[in-house]
């Protein structure tokens, strides 16, 4: 089955879906089924990490998929404890080992880790992992402007996608009008929120009704109308789908200031600050 998800030219000139398909948590043999699932219900994008523990399962999804490799993407994770530059090209190469690939076609910092400070030298050590050819285009997760401007001031090479938590009750407005002044693209962690009080808001049914949609249909058009790539992450068929057609209708611009409104000054959802978190 395949859908019609638009797609997006990054800042290389790489061309991805507009939404794509998070795979954190779905691991073993019952992981690698839904992974595989999503991608013959036409998910193409597909979002994993070193950390994730799962690269082996979406390996084994995408070889049952039968899907040609062409029409994948595949991004993975480098993690804190290897962005020594010694270890960032062995780590990659681990990643390509698990999912039986040859190449991936994003390959991203997971965390600044600005206490340990090697997320430059990790940036440097992904450029040459780009000429070898062993990824595609490369970017970031989490980092704050004042980290994306080390990296530009540093090795002159900015980020494709900075992949970040944002959803309704953290809209990141202001960081999200950085990307766009520097061309990155704007991608969604937890773009449906971790908690349950978001399907029970009342601005959201009353949206959901209006369009004849389910909430997590109005908040991935909300992301796709920003201009956010989101990942969602779904073990359930059915929400595979539903998440996949949300290209069908649009939102107003009334309808998504009422949304925009949601957003909390502390809106993270396990107040994980980027200026102070470290992931290892």
């Amino acid at each position: 089955m395949t859908t019609n998800i638009p797609t997006i030219t990054l800042n290389d000139e790489t061309i991805i879906p507009a939404l794509g398909f998070g795979t954190a948590s779905l691991k073993g043999n019952a992981g690698a089924k839904m992974i595989e699932h999503a991608i013959r219900m036409g998910y193409r994008l597909i979002d994993t990490a070193y950390n994730y523990e799962n690269e082996g399962a979406v390996g084994e999804a995408i070889k049952n998929s039968h899907i040609p490799r062409e029409e994948l993407m595949i991004t993975s994770k480098l993690p804190g404890r290897y962005q020594e530059k010694k270890f960032v090209i062995q780590t990659i190469e681990e990643s390509l080992f698990r999912l039986n690939l040859d190449y991936l076609d994003l390959y991203l910092i997971h965390w600044p880790n600005p206490q340990q400070g090697r997320y430059v030298e990790a940036w440097e050590a992904m450029i040459q992992a780009k000429e070898k050819g062993l990824v595609r285009s490369i970017g970031v997760c989490n980092f704050l402007p004042e980290h994306l401007e080390t990296l530009e001031k540093e090795t002159s090479v900015l980020p494709s996608i900075n992949q970040i938590e944002l959803h309704p009750y953290f809209n990141q407005a202001e960081q999200r009008q950085y990307h766009e002044e520097k061309n990155i693209q704007t991608e969604s962690w937890s773009p449906l929120v971790r908690t349950d009080d978001i399907l029970n808001n009342i601005e959201l049914k009353q949206i959901a009704q209006t369009h004849q949609k389910s909430i997590p249909q109005i908040i991935l058009r909300w992301h796709y109308q920003i201009g956010s790539v989101a990942i969602p992450r779904s073990s359930n068929h059915e929400h595979q789908l539903q998440n996949m057609h949300i290209f069908d209708f649009q939102l107003s611009g009334a309808e998504m200031e009422q949304i925009n409104q949601l957003s909390k000054g502390n809106g993270r959802i396990n107040n994980q600050n980027p200026a102070k978190y470290e992931e290892f």
